[in-house]
């Protein structure tokens, strides 16, 4: 019952979010076409880019310059995905979307991540969404706080960050956003 293309150039309706699923060789031209057909967000889950190597971060910079010429945005690359409570959206490889409920969630690291997803359910918590930024090559967890210190289904914000890309832009934004929602 759900419909099926050969490419993303021969969708009809509009796409909001590209996630990409393929060898890191061939991301560049995958992206590229979702770019050309008009998609303004891409979710790359796969592996192979900056924290490989020299020719990881070259794919990598290559990566985000196309985004940025297209006017995108892009989560990760080497990430888990995203899901959102309120559109009822799992773009994660999670075996199972975690219940809906008042907590964004963010993590640099898949694995914690994937433990956390598993752990919800039994735990009785519930996620308004869940945002694994992996290299977080341009989407940031300073995004992530703006975003969710506006949304009214998020009452709390839960971070696991293994790197800072601006630490006092980061400060500002967690004392801002933990005066109306606990950080």
């Amino acid at each position: 019952g759900v419909r099926g293309y050969r490419s993303v150039a021969d969708i009809p309706d509009p796409v909001d979010l590209a996630v990409v699923c393929v060898p890191a060789a061939v991301v560049l031209e995958t992206v590229e076409a979702v770019l050309d057909a008009g998609v303004r967000a891409v979710c790359v889950i796969s592996a192979g880019f900056a924290e490989v190597g020299s020719e990881g971060e070259e794919r990598q910079n290559s990566l985000l310059g196309l985004i940025r010429a297209h006017g995108a945005r892009l989560l990760g690359p080497n990430c888990l995905g995203i899901s959102s409570a309120a559109v009822r959206l799992n773009a994660t490889f999670a075996s199972r979307a975690a219940p809906p409920g008042n907590i964004g969630f963010s993590s640099q690291s898949g694995a914690l991540g994937l433990a956390l997803l598993e752990a919800t359910e039994s735990r009785g918590l519930g996620l308004s969404a869940f945002v694994s930024i992996g290299n977080k090559a341009d989407v940031s967890s300073n995004d992530l706080l703006e975003w969710w210190e506006d949304d009214p289904a998020t009452e709390i914000v839960l971070l696991y960050l293994e790197s800072f890309g601006n630490p006092r832009r980061f400060a500002s934004l967690a004392r801002r956003v933990a005066r109306t929602k606990p950080v």
